[in-house]
């Protein structure tokens, strides 16, 4: 045998040796990814189970839409989180005229405590939509 034949070989090994390292590198990145990925799943399943809203009472009278929203899960919710359906349009601003439990500088909607907004509109709504952030939603008709 002749050096052509043992350089050739050596090569060919430092190429695989070189190829697995890369293999192992990009199956180790996407298996972690993979993983965190079906944690986040899991953690969001979580809170979808936990949450739970109740919009109890939805009327209108002299321009004014009045909802009252009871949080019956175990999550903490928050405002930012939240969103507001009239008649199938998103509200915005309504945050401006929210309260929990009466106060109206908190973002935080913790589980018993009942969230309160009142809207301007012009005309009367026929209903009311409000869905968390984990998709979890309540739909009301507007008395």
């Amino acid at each position: 045998m002749g050096f052509s034949v043992s350089g050739s070989a050596a090569i060919i090994f430092a190429s695989l040796f070189i190829a697995f390292g890369m293999f192992y590198t990009a199956s180790a990145n996407s298996f972690e990814s993979v993983s965190d990925a079906q944690q986040d799943r899991t953690d969001l399943n979580l809170d979808q189970k936990n949450t739970a809203i109740d919009v109890t009472n939805a009327t209108y009278s002299n321009g004014t839409l009045t909802v009252r929203v009871d949080n019956t899960g175990g999550s903490y919710l928050t405002l930012e989180g939240t969103s507001i359906l009239v008649d199938n349009d998103l509200q915005t601003g309504w945050r401006s005229g929210a309260a929990v439990d009466g106060d109206g500088n908190t973002d935080l909607w913790t589980p018993g405590q009942r969230l309160e907004l009142s809207l301007s509109l012009d005309a009367a709504p026929s209903r009311v939509k409000v869905a968390t952030k984990t998709g979890i939603s309540d739909t009301e008709v507007v008395s």
